[in-house]
């Protein structure tokens, strides 16, 4: 049976989810790449897979299968991309209840290399294998329902986003200056000048408040951190929000509702491809408590301190300190020491907080408006209230040794009068790992960029 690209006339009729036992002898077309070929005695078996699931096709030697398309069947090799039209029949021994009898097979490719692990393999060990074939890993079930409810939970933010009057922007990424004022650039050529690519919006999404008040954006942020941790990723997708009139306690509001409806979204997906797989399907989505714990930085210093631990007020807080405390699910970690904060962060006009007597040594510490959005020892989220005085951002710049003409152009913006504002960025494949039980960001990005990884 000859191979061609070319569909002709022959088109699709019906996806997997569309197809169920009361169609019993309707003709179907289905289409889509060979998850299983295998034979018995005169039968031959296949399963299609489509973007939506699997069709059982079975093919009988002297049955209602001409021979020749049963022959061509059997031939072929898993991943092949086929058409099949035929007739659909009801089966009680079939996982959905039917199978499709092949009338006609088209071949629209067939396969020359045979992938280096099994389409159906719920668990390959060595990630880079699976990245070297990426198109055929992303074929797995388990990475399909993963990316779904991606697109699902993208769905239902921007839906959050638009009931609340958010706008969505684009900011530029290709920069003159460090957004964060950090070291964790990756520069480039921008004709004859030096630039950066953007680490995050988050001085074009301040100034935009200005204009609009409310504004989001979903896009690609890039940070060159030598990172070589299971949630790290050279380039990532954030989920950017930036409010004037608020202050970040009305951003954690927000986040905990982005992250209910994320899951609930999440959550529908699974039930509908549970339905379809019979069951098969291995995620859970775990329950979003009706309001997201807030444990100050402060308080967990002193929990630490207590169990033993050798953190001082002021160290940053590792994931192993975390799991040292017992923390898990959602929760926030509020208040953090303003000195390791972007000079566009807030300080707060509060006390450290603290107890017994390293309360009166921390208040003498300076403390930021400022938050992360945890799961267990993930960082999901980070945001603050942010600085809305122009000698106030000068003088934080300065204390940073930063180069403050090298600003001029946001600096500006402030001799316009700045509304009073807060925002965060949340890492959209970080937030996929907690839904979805991913144990490592590189599954949970497409094609993903690290330290080590630049292709494919």
């Amino acid at each position: 049976m000859a191979i061609s690209s070319d569909l002709g006339g022959l088109r699709r009729t019906h996806y997997s989810s569309d197809l169920s036992e009361g169609m019993d002898g309707q003709d179907v077309t289905v289409m889509g790449w060979l998850l299983t070929v295998r034979g018995h005695g005169g039968i031959t078996f296949a399963t299609i897979c489509d973007r939506d699931g699997e069709v059982p096709i079975v093919a009988k030697k002297g049955g209602e299968c001409p021979d020749e398309v049963r022959e061509a069947l059997s031939s072929l090799k898993a991943h092949s991309s086929v058409a099949v039209r035929g007739t659909l029949r009801a089966s009680p021994r079939a996982p959905r209840g039917f199978e499709v009898v092949p009338a006609e097979l088209r071949i629209f490719s067939s396969v020359q290399k045979i992938p280096p692990f099994e389409p159906v393999a719920k668990t390959v060990k060595n990630i880079d294998t699976r990245l070297e074939a990426r198109p055929i890993d992303l074929r797995r079930s388990v990475l399909q329902h993963t990316f779904k409810m991606r697109s699902r939970i993208l769905r239902a933010v921007r839906d959050y986003f638009e009931r609340e009057g958010f706008i969505e922007i684009n900011t530029p990424k290709i920069i003159s200056s460090a957004t964060e004022g950090g070291a964790a650039l990756f520069s480039i050529f921008y004709y004859d000048k030096p630039a950066f690519l953007a680490q995050s919006p988050q001085l074009y999404k301040e100034q935009l408040t200005m204009s609009f008040e409310k504004v989001f954006e979903i896009a690609p942020i890039f940070r060159a951190e030598a990172s070589r941790t299971p949630r790290h990723l050279s380039e990532a997708i954030s989920i950017d929000l930036e409010e004037a009139f608020v202050d970040y306690n009305d951003v954690m509001d927000r986040i905990a509702s982005l992250v209910r409806e994320s899951a609930d979204a999440a959550r529908s997906y699974l039930e509908g491809a549970k339905r379809i797989a019979d069951g098969d399907v291995s995620i859970t989505v775990p329950e979003i408590p009706d309001s997201i714990p807030r444990h100050t930085y402060s308080s967990l210093v002193d929990r630490l301190q207590d169990a033993g631990a050798k953190t001082q007020w002021g160290d940053d807080l590792y994931p192993s300190d975390l799991k040292r405390l017992g923390l898990d699910g959602f929760y926030f970690i509020v208040d953090w020491p303003l000195g390791p904060k972007p000079f566009y962060v807030k300080e707060s006009e509060g006390e450290a907080g603290g107890a017994g007597d390293k309360q009166q040594q921390q208040q003498q510490q300076r403390i930021s408006e400022s938050f992360d959005l945890m799961y267990g020892e993930l960082e999901i989220s980070s945001g603050s209230t942010r600085i809305g005085r122009r000698e106030d951002l000068e003088s934080r710049m300065r204390a940073k040794g930063m180069n403050v003409d090298s600003f001029g152009y946001h600096l500006g913006a402030f001799d316009y009068g700045v509304p009073p504002h807060a925002g965060c960025g949340i890492g959209l494949e970080r937030l996929l790992m907690a839904l979805t039980g991913t144990a490592n960001i590189r599954d949970a990005t497409f094609y993903p960029r690290d330290v080590d990884r630049l292709v494919p």
